[in-house]
């Protein structure tokens, strides 16, 4: 047989394997080829999977009109069946705890409120324990996270726009709490199991103790740090992991989520210039989420960059710094326009992001608040995916002069 003959027999073989699907077609037992969409248009880890389940199946549908790829060589055909594996993976040896039960994001936001204050309240006493030279217990945290970590899987919208919220003085009790909820939200959108996602949520809250061992007028320096005070702060982290090495009832997750989350992916980060895959995976969800949290936030030497331009900047980063699979995942787990964010729509009026849809990042919920014409409106809520306004970008508060306390979701 000649090559060209040869050649033209493997194209067709080919061919025969990979067909185009309408998306009302798929069903349980197909192995998705190519999505045919860009990533932030749906909420699927990665391009190329086995529909294994019914819920699988429902998240595809909602890409709505349009084709998908398949592959008849790894999964079922359109027309034929393909029988299930004679040893199919065995189930998980234990189930999840059922999802805590869904609340109507009113009331779930006035129930996040007190919980915010209350986590603040107790990472900020921990760390007054820690300078008084006091040891510190799990059972300190726990019953706190617990609730957070409920919330988050009631109403994500409710929760996370307040990791937005902080003042210059209270910014490392502030930060630890919104580094806990967002990694809540960051593993949550992995599928990790509920009891991992308890001990990442630990690790975060706990992350930065050992900045309770750095001395104030290093911390709270409005001004640059000098080459000196900077290696003291950097030693925070390596503190960090003593206190918690020391620590009765902590787990490897939550010392990994705090001892590497200034690991950097390329090498370049403190304190073991760990590089890729030698830093944990869950260390690796913690140095992103540190740093949007960290260049999102207002210091007394910096104003904080509005969330969707910080996004921008990771995803930017994410060529050397990050993993670039977790920033993308990341980005879906906030949504390209995070709740609580500013935004601009077609129609010239400013709108503050309510609520997410997974299926539709660029087509949440918003109510709008402002004209740019330079003046307040009634404020309303409009779902994007069913109006004919769009967003067209991202907004800062100060520059409009309005105040987001005033107007963050309730």
């Amino acid at each position: 047989m000649t090559s060209e003959a040869i050649t033209l027999r493997v194209k067709h073989f080919h061919e025969c394997m990979i067909k185009l699907v309408p998306v009302s077609k798929l069903r349980v037992g197909m192995y998705v080829h190519d999505l045919h969409h860009d990533w932030i248009e749906h909420n699927f880890l990665r391009n190329r999977f086995l529909i294994d389940s019914e819920n699988t199946l429902q998240k595809l549908l909602v890409l709505g009109e349009g084709e998908i790829s398949i592959d008849t060589s790894r999964g079922a055909d359109v027309e034929e069946p393909r029988p299930a594996p004679a040893n199919p993976p065995a189930p998980p040896k234990e189930e999840a705890p059922p999802a805590p039960r869904p609340t109507r994001l009113g009331e779930e936001r006035q129930h996040a409120k007190k919980l915010h204050t209350e986590a603040n309240r107790i990472v900020h006493n921990m760390m007054k324990d820690i300078r008084m030279g006091r040891q510190i217990t799990v059972e300190h945290v726990e019953p706190v996270v617990e609730r957070i970590v409920d919330s988050i899987f009631r109403q994500q919208d409710a929760l996370l726009p307040l990791a937005q919220l902080k003042n210059h003085d209270d910014y490392t009790f502030q930060h630890s709490v919104s580094v806990c909820t967002l990694m809540i939200s960051f593993a949550r959108s992995l599928e990790l199991p509920r009891e991992v996602i308890r001990e990442i949520a630990i690790g975060a809250l706990l992350h930065d103790v050992g900045k309770a061992t750095v001395p104030d007028i290093i911390l709270n320096k409005p001004g640059k740090l000098t080459d000196a005070e900077f290696e003291q702060m950097k030693t925070h982290v390596v503190q960090s992991k003593i206190i918690l090495e020391d620590t009765p009832g902590i787990n490897p997750i939550s010392l990994s989520v705090a001892a590497q989350h200034h690991e950097r992916f390329d090498g370049s980060g403190y304190p073991n210039k760990l590089k890729g895959n030698a830093i944990n995976r869950y260390g690796q969800m913690s140095a992103i989420v540190d740093v949007y949290d960290a260049i999102t936030s207002d210091r007394c030497y910096r104003e904080g960059m509005p969330p969707t331009e910080a996004l921008r900047k990771i995803l930017e980063w994410s060529k050397f710094q990050f993993n670039p699979e977790l920033v993308q995942i990341f980005i879906h787990s906030l949504g390209i326009y995070p709740t609580g964010s500013l935004v601009r729509l077609e129609s010239g009026r400013l709108a503050i992001v309510d609520e997410q849809y997974p299926e539709k990042l660029t087509k949440p919920k918003v109510k709008v608040i402002f004209h740019t014409r330079g003046y307040y409106l009634k404020p309303e809520l409009i779902d994007l995916r069913y109006s004919q306004d769009n967003i067209v970008g991202y907004e800062d508060f100060k520059r409009w002069k309005i105040d987001p306390m005033q107007w963050m979701p309730q």
